[in-house]
């Protein structure tokens, strides 16, 4: 399966209230763009290290600073350290799942909630890590 085929088929797939994530990727830990749906924002590579650093240490600085992808600020408000971050903005927000070699981004807006992106983003992520990736 392809890359584009793991954003398409299980990140942007219609949740059971038949709505969708905004937008989502797959980055390698390198800051490469494995695959990304059409809305998803071009990713700075200073964002990805910040990113990065942040599940690579306890978090504080990104906390502090703020969560950026694409230039939009994230507040950060929950996550697992080394593991997730979840952020949030306005009524919407993002939630990151850190595997091996790469994180998975899913995006969202109302009427999405943040249960439902986290439930997808996370699921993949797991299969990433059971998968070796």
């Amino acid at each position: 399966m392809s890359w584009d085929a793991y954003v398409d088929d299980h990140l942007m797939c219609a949740f059971p209230t038949g709505n969708t994530l905004t937008s989502a990727a797959i980055i390698g830990l390198d800051g490469s763009v494995w695959a990304a749906s059409s809305k998803f924002p071009e990713i700075k590579t200073d964002e990805v290290t910040a990113i990065v650093n942040a599940f690579n240490s306890d978090g504080g600085e990104l906390a502090q600073r703020g969560l950026f992808i694409g230039g939009a600020k994230y507040l950060v408000v929950q996550g697992e350290q080394g593991v997730v971050i979840r952020g949030k903005k306005g009524a919407g927000g993002v939630t990151i799942k850190k595997t091996n070699l790469c994180m998975v981004f899913g995006i969202y807006d109302e009427p999405v909630t943040g249960g439902e992106c986290n439930s997808v983003v996370e699921k993949l992520g797991d299969y990433l890590v059971d998968q070796g990736y």
